[in-house]
């Protein structure tokens, strides 16, 4: 219950998604249009679905640390 409230919660949302737009910045300073333009898309998602920007962000983190 106090999960869902936190994931919930209205400066969560905020903040992921924020979050996942400074991704696709770097993603697109970086050279990598197609993950940036992914990760826009998660982003406009991720306001309703809290859960899902915070796995992008784990994913690209994983993709980041296998470089």
């Amino acid at each position: 219950m106090v999960l869902r409230k936190l994931l919930g919660s209205r400066a969560t949302r905020a903040f992921t998604v924020g979050s996942v737009l400074l991704e696709a910045k770097r993603a697109v300073e970086g050279g990598n249009r197609f993950r940036a333009a992914a990760l826009l898309v998660v982003a406009v998602f991720a306001w309703k679905w809290t859960v899902l920007g915070v796995a992008a962000q784990g994913v690209v983190k994983l993709l980041r640390a296998g470089r």
